[in-house]
């Protein structure tokens, strides 16, 4: 029977320290779902993370691109330079190995809400608000530790096609994606030995999409993998403002039971999601995730 032990969350509120005017990737989207779920789930734990170290760094990026991060000028019009943008990417690193560790470890339900997001990073380039690919570099390390058998389920609006180039054709890893097939960054619209990609059409049926992402859980499941890591992206929301998809609240929460269902370890990354609403579709994920027996 799965776990039914509090919800562990990670975060550190100093990744709330930059910002770039306008820009959709803003610091409320973290702080309200920090607020919302510290006020609806007293009981469930908080973990501040460490900085990722550079080795860790370093089995996913090259090195001229660590140097690169800290400076300018910005690396596309969407993902600004900061000065301190290194620092904050290097701690949504550690937290997202932070929440492996909890995973395997202790059998924890473990999820990070930090920025920035990171699948569209690169080993060799920051993009799409994107700097340090954190799901990319705990997979990784979650296999040079010994496991044999990392997923990592994707279901953010927009492909992670930095996570694909990184772990394209690694040993003992599957990634799976669902996502707007004809958005941004334009690319996942083939699979390769481990990397399966839904690419769905623009405007997609809710009921299509759904589909979809079932069909990859089920190739999740099938890998028979040792630990789950999710990019949690809730930008394919009706509501989101920079995308075209469909999905509901409880279609969240539906993705969150499936994890739960499951029994596996697993650990999960906030990727994208730009509504108002954001930190309602959060809770709802986890609260599916965690169960209908939520000590909180």
């Amino acid at each position: 029977m799965p776990s039914l032990t509090a919800m562990v969350i990670v975060h550190d509120p100093r990744c709330t320290g930059y910002h770039t005017p306008g820009h959709p990737e803003r610091p409320q989207r973290v702080a309200a779902t920090e607020e919302r779920l510290l006020r609806r789930h007293p009981a469930w734990t908080w973990r501040t993370p460490a900085p990722a170290a550079e080795a860790d760094l370093l089995r996913a990026h090259a090195p001229a691109h660590l140097e690169r991060l800290s400076r300018g000028p910005d690396f596309d019009a969407d993902t600004s330079f900061h000065p301190e943008i290194l620092a904050h990417a290097r701690l949504a690193t550690g937290a997202a190995l932070a929440a492996l560790e909890l995973a395997l470890d202790r059998g924890e339900k473990a999820f990070s809400v930090m920025r920035p997001p990171g699948h569209h990073a690169t080993r060799n380039r920051a993009m799409g608000f994107c700097y340090l690919n954190h799901i990319a570099v705990a997979a990784l390390a979650a296999r040079a530790r010994g496991v044999e058998r990392v997923a990592v389920w994707d279901f953010d609006a927009h492909h992670g096609n930095g996570t694909e180039a990184i772990l394209d054709g690694r040993a003992g890893i599957l990634f799976a994606s669902v996502h707007d097939g004809a958005g941004y960054p334009g690319t996942g619209r083939a699979d390769t030995a481990n990397c399966r990609n839904w690419p769905l059409p623009f405007n997609v049926d809710r009921a299509a999409h759904l589909a979809a992402l079932e069909a990859s859980w089920a190739s999740v499941l099938a890998f028979r993998p040792d630990l789950v890591l999710v990019s949690a992206g809730f930008d394919a929301d009706g509501e989101d403002p920079i995308t075209q998809m469909n999905l509901a609240g409880e279609d969240f929460a539906t993705l969150g039971r499936w994890l739960r269902e499951s029994g596996r370890p697993t650990a999960a990354l906030l990727e994208g999601g730009y509504s108002d609403h954001l930190p309602e579709l959060i809770d709802g994920f986890l609260c599916g995730w965690n169960g209908p027996d939520d000590p909180s």
